[in-house]
This record gives C-alpha cells, sequence and structure tokens, in this order.
C-alpha cells in the first residue's frame, strides 16, 4: 500500500477552520487511488525550520511526500518589515535581499533534510490570492516563492503551483482568509492526486502541477 504523507503548515492541517466541510487530509483520503492512504504531519503555524521536527513522527510506511511551507515564514518577515524604517528604496531592496537569503537557506536546508528520505516529494508554492491581503505583501511573496521554485527544481522536484489553483476567494476559510476553505482545500487534493499521477512514475521529473 502507499501511504502520502503531508508536511508544512495549515495549508494541509486546515481542521479548525473548516468545521464543516473536509479537511485537505479528508479530500485526500476520498481522492487517492485505490491502495493508497494519506498521513498528516503538517502542523498549523508552522515554520520552514520546524520541517524537519515533523519527521520524527514519520510512518514507517512513508512511500511518499508532499511539502507545503513557507506563508508563516512570509507572514513573520513582513511585520519585521514593517517596523523597521529605511532611508531609501536601494536600503529596502538590501534588506528583502537580506531576507530572502535568509529564507533560502532555511529551506534549503529543510528540503535537504526532506529529500535525505529518499522518498519521492513533491513542493508547493505559497498561494497570494488571500482576500484582503495587502499589495506589498502579494509582492513580498513573490520573493518567497521564487526561493522555493529554485530549490525545487534545483532539487529535481514536481511543483504543486498553489497560486494557480487557489485563485478565488471562496478558495479560503471564512474563519481565517490565510487558510484553505473545503473548496480550496478540495482542489489542493486534487492537485495532489494529478502530481502522484506522472506516467513517468511520482516524482521522476520536474514539473508544475495547477
Amino acid at each position: 500500500m502507499a501511504h502520502l504523507v503531508l508536511l508544512g503548515d495549515s495549508i494541509f492541517d486546515n481542521a479548525r477552520y473548516v468545521p464543516d466541510a473536509p479537511s485537505v487530509v479528508d479530500h485526500l483520503r476520498r481522492g487517492l487511488p485505490a491502495g493508497w492512504k494519506a498521513s498528516l504531519l503538517a502542523v498549523d503555524g508552522s515554520v520552514t525550520a520546524q520541517v524537519p521536527g515533523q519527521l520524527a513522527r514519520l510512518p514507517a510506511d512513508a512511500s511518499h511526500l508532499v511539502v507545503s511551507v513557507g506563508g508563516n515564514d512570509a507572514l513573520r518577515y513582513s511585520g519585521m518589515i514593517a517596523r523597521e524604517p529605511v532611508s531609501s528604496f536601494p536600503d529596502a531592496l538590501t534588506r528583502l535581499a537580506d531576507i530572502a537569503e535568509t529564507f533560502q537557506r532555511e529551506y534549503r536546508r529543510m528540503l535537504g533534510s526532506v529529500l535525505a528520505l529518499d522518498l519521492p516529494t513533491f513542493a508547493c508554492t505559497v498561494y497570494d490570492a488571500i482576500p484582503g491581503l495587502e499589495r506589498s505583501d502579494q509582492a513580498g511573496l513573490r520573493l518567497f516563492n521564487e526561493i522555493i521554485l529554485r530549490e525545487a527544481f534545483a532539487a529535481g522536484l514536481t511543483v504543486i503551483d498553489l497560486r494557480l489553483i487557489c485563485t478565488e476567494a471562496a478558495d479560503y476559510s471564512i474563519l481565517s482568509p490565510i487558510e484553505p476553505s473545503g473548496r480550496g482545500g478540495g482542489k489542493i487534493a486534487g492537485a495532489v492526486v494529478r502530481a502522484l499521477a506522472d506516467p513517468d512514475g511520482p516524482g521522476t521529473t520536474r514539473r508544475v502541477v495547477v
């Protein structure tokens, strides 16, 4: 039996935000092919540096991994940026470059821990159509997503691009607009299933799944 394990943050661990609808892992358990099962190790609120700790609970029969993380890192840094004044536009760009370098180190280290398990692995971008999201935050997310894409492709991974999947307000929870709704969770789960259906074998080629 194939066993898919979800790592990361509340993009997968969204049950508390959809009390009247299926969570992402619920959708997956209904949509995976016969002979598959899914487990949730992702934890609401996690940042990239915490994902390696989730691997301590990895089931012995895990066969495939999906990682969705980075949004909480972006939230943390957006707060820092808002509080720190800059004297010029070049200073602002330098500050963003410093943040990007830090996140890239953290994401690369996390991905290394996951890939050390030598299991087919998929990475997710951070969605950016969140209702009410400021344009400045959308711009900041592009920085984080560029790093996710660069590191995932450098590692030869297929990427599930949530920016092209959760594109409507109804895809986000009314309880917390940064979390997927039941509908959004269903779309995310559907993309994961499509990623697993690679005709060349899961995780064997660089692809973008939407």
